[in-house]
């Protein structure tokens, strides 16, 4: 059914997030922000667990985690600036499993013909690594960095996430416009495009102004899902279709969306700073405490889930359970 959310993001939450990326945060891990295991969940029925086994520091305004099974080394995008900045300085930090940074600039705004603005969610096609950054998406070969493609998308305003699909890349846009200065507009279009062929197009335009964010694809039901930020509705889309239909509802202000186990999903929300797990139509905490939970990557054979703390500076290692497919 059609979505139909306000058609402005919060104030409060658009401020948070730009002191963050200008300006930085000197929380350090542990003490009373650090992230703990919610005590909700501990009291809910059996099913997939989480728990912290590491925090990271010395990001700038990290947006995005992505696992690649292949090198074992995580890719995360740090916006370092503020979230529709086009100033160049974005940058692409390469981590080894356990979360020990081996090259903080991977790839970088300004060095070696590169340009990235303030790059968001990533997806991985054989050797290339996709990037969204604010009106384009752009692939660095994901073993030496080096610049692939540059890709232009035709009327995008803020390009969220991407996600891979049975015929090309689908990224979702948000359609949201921060200032520097905290100011925070909502024009849309709040929209996926599909990217075949180095060539973006349209796929489809959303109802109700959601601000579409995370996305992943669901191999089992044929369709992507899509956690929007502007809307309690985690919603289907199956290709083709003119409008996404509406699956579960949770606490909202949705981030990162990640296939977990058979019709399991992980989802992190601004809301109540959680982890989720969605399944069977429900959404239930997993984990609580991580303030700013972003774009997250998950490592399906080690179990590990990378959570951004965009507001933070710094990401958590999360070890999950019982989500094997």
């Amino acid at each position: 059914m059609p979505l139909h959310t306000p058609k402005h993001i919060p104030t409060a939450l658009v401020l948070t997030i730009l002191a963050a990326a200008c300006g930085g945060s000197d929380r350090k891990a542990g003490g009373d922000d650090a992230p703990t295991a919610d005590s909700a969940a501990a009291a809910a029925p059996a099913g997939p667990s989480a728990h912290v086994i590491k925090t990271v520091d010395g990001f700038q305004a990290p947006e995005a985690a992505r696992w690649d099974p292949d090198q074992k080394v995580w890719f995360v995008a740090n916006i370092n600036g503020y979230p529709s900045g086009k100033d160049n300085n974005g940058f692409i930090s390469r981590l080894k499993p356990d979360g020990t940074v081996d090259s903080l600039k991977f790839i970088a705004g300004g060095s070696k013909g590169v340009t990235l603005n303030a790059p968001k969610g990533m997806a991985i096609v054989g050797d290339t690594l996709w990037v969204c950054d604010i009106d384009a998406v752009r692939g660095f070969n994901r073993k030496t960095g080096a610049l692939v493609a540059n890709i232009k998308v035709p009327g995008a305003v803020f390009i969220n996430d991407i996600s891979v699909g049975p015929d090309g890349l689908y990224a979702t846009d948000s359609g949201i416009i921060l200032g520097p200065d905290g100011s925070a507009k909502h024009p849309g279009p709040d929209a996926l495009y599909k990217i075949a062929g180095r060539r973006a197009t349209t796929a489809v335009k959303f109802d109700g102004q959601p601000a579409p964010n995370g996305i992943t694809w669901d191999p089992n039901g044929e369709r992507f899902l899509i956690a929007p930020f502007d809307d309690k509705a985690i919603s289907a889309w199956v290709p083709g279709d003119s409008a996404a239909r509406k699956i579960a509802e949770g606490p909202g202000m949705y981030d990162g969306i990640e296939a977990f186990g058979p019709d399991q999903f992980l989802v992190t929300s601004w809301t109540d700073s959680s982890l989720n797990v969605l399944s069977e139509g429900k959404v239930r905490k997993i984990l609580g405490g991580v303030a700013g939970p972003a774009d997250i990557g998950y490592d399906r054979q080690g179990g590990h889930v990378v959570i951004p703390q965009l507001t933070e500076n710094k990401l958590v290692i999360v070890q999950v359970g019982a989500g094997t497919q």
